[in-house]
């Protein structure tokens, strides 16, 4: 499991509201580590565990994009 992915967890399972998921963001370690990942991924490429990592990275930043934009649509309803 990847930081990333234990931020998530912590961070649903610590009980969020719509404005919570909202306004999330992850750490600065989190960002700086996907950062170097794809800056690599450029230049001289990555290893086998490295491309997992930035995959999930990527499909965990997909689901909290669809995630903060159905909390929008919550609240904007309130």
């Amino acid at each position: 499991m990847t930081k990333a992915h234990q931020e998530i967890i912590e961070f649903v399972a610590g009980g969020v509201t719509s404005a919570d998921v909202a306004s999330f963001k992850p750490s600065a370690k989190a960002r700086k580590r996907v950062m170097g990942l794809i800056a690599k991924e450029k230049t001289t490429g990555l290893m086998p565990e490295e491309k997992r990592e930035l995959d999930e990275y990527m499909q965990l930043e997909h689901l909290m994009r669809l995630a903060k934009a159905r909390a929008r649509q919550l609240l904007s309803r309130e």
